[in-house]
């Protein structure tokens, strides 16, 4: 059945348009509009569609707090249409903790270069969360924590994956390094991963998330806010250090090199044509120099295979892989690669991955 789809935008303009790219695939299927988050509220109620894109600002009621009611009253897969501006990487971060699975630029040229892959990959990203409604759950609160007091360490019991795999903790080895790489939903999940992990936590941790330039600054600000642990957005020469989490700054590539004991982060300008920019796969590589068989390695949700490669590597030397599993992912597309491609030592439900790390570690 064709996925069905709500588009809300204060614009008619807009409306039309993506209404135009969504129908030109045959597997999607306009259902409504509405032009304010309230006739959005009405309506999803009214049309039950599979997907619903949001604008952010809208009169009437704004995207954000339409979304909140939403998955309050009738939890539906949502898209934000966001800007590339601070403010709006802000306002697109409230909606994701407000519920939303996903985020696009308004600007479709910010999608791609190329128009036709715009639509394309536009289409994709609506079939995708479509079939996501099981991940529409409970957010991780809002808590901001006062890292001047001790924080202990958490129990650390680790329920079993629900996959068909089997889950392995326990593996023998040391782990000097963390390395976490994720795309689609993956706000929420580093979000649901991080807050556990406790101010003392022992190892340095690297992320890559795929998202534009403008919004890793405030997202990893947000995430300092939250976590026990530090989080920053890495600048070139950064040390990496335990308990402190460097996320890979959008729209460059994050290398790591030197030595265990006295590595640094490399930034550079990443090549037109590589899709990811920073890209899992390229940063997993340069880990594996650095740290071979000193690694545990996540892959979480995201969309594509972003990571594959790059855990192949890891894993040739010796270090430990470990995927989400595809329940509790919004896309089952990143960890599935390395679970299809037999990477994978664990697989693990995203509520039990900060306490199998604290476990390993």
């Amino acid at each position: 059945m064709p996925t069905r789809v709500l588009i809300v935008d204060d614009s008619g303009f807009f409306r039309r348009r993506v209404k135009e790219i969504l129908e030109e695939d045959p597997m999607i299927t306009v259902i409504g509009d509405a032009a304010n988050g309230q006739e959005a509220i009405d309506k999803s109620a009214e049309l039950k569609p599979d997907v619903i894109t949001m604008d952010i600002e809208m009169p009437v009621l704004d995207g954000i707090k339409a979304t909140k009611k939403i998955m309050e009253v009738n939890p539906t897969p949502i898209v934000m249409f966001s800007s590339l501006t601070t403010e709006g990487a802000k306002a697109t971060l409230e909606a994701l903790e407000a519920g939303a699975l996903d985020f696009l630029p308004k600007r479709f040229e910010d999608i791609s270069q190329d128009r036709d892959e715009a639509k394309k990959l536009l289409c994709q990203r609506v079939r995708a969360i479509a079939q996501q409604k099981h991940s529409l759950k409970k957010i991780a609160p809002k808590v901001k924590v006062d890292k001047t007091e001790p924080v202990k360490s958490k129990p650390t019991t680790v329920t079993a994956a629900t996959n068909k795999a089997p889950v392995r903790i326990g593996k023998s080895g040391g782990v000097d390094l963390v390395a976490i790489g994720t795309s689609t939903g993956g706000p929420l999940a580093l979000q649901t991963v991080l807050v556990d992990l406790p101010a003392n936590f022992s190892k340095p941790i690297i992320i890559v998330q795929h998202m534009p330039a403008t919004f890793t600054p405030a997202f990893a600000k947000r995430l300092d806010q939250l976590c026990k642990i530090t989080v920053k957005e890495a600048v070139d020469g950064d040390k990496l250090q335990p308990g402190v989490a460097l996320l890979a700054p959008g729209g460059k590539q994050m290398l790591i090199e030197g030595r265990a004991g006295s590595a640094t982060v490399k930034i550079i300008d990443s090549e037109p044509s590589l899709t990811y920019k920073p890209s899992v796969d390229i940063t997993f590589r340069s880990v594996n120099k650095v740290f071979p068989a000193k690694t545990l390695a996540i892959v979480l949700t995201g969309m594509g295979a972003d990571g594959r490669e790059g855990a192949r590597s890891l894993k040739t030397q010796g270090s430990e892989i470990w995927a989400q599993d595809e329940e509790s992912s919004v896309v089952y597309g990143m960890p599935a690669a390395v679970v299809d491609a037999g990477l994978a030592d664990n697989i693990l439900s995203l509520d039990d991955v900060s306490k199998a790390i604290i476990k390993r570690i």
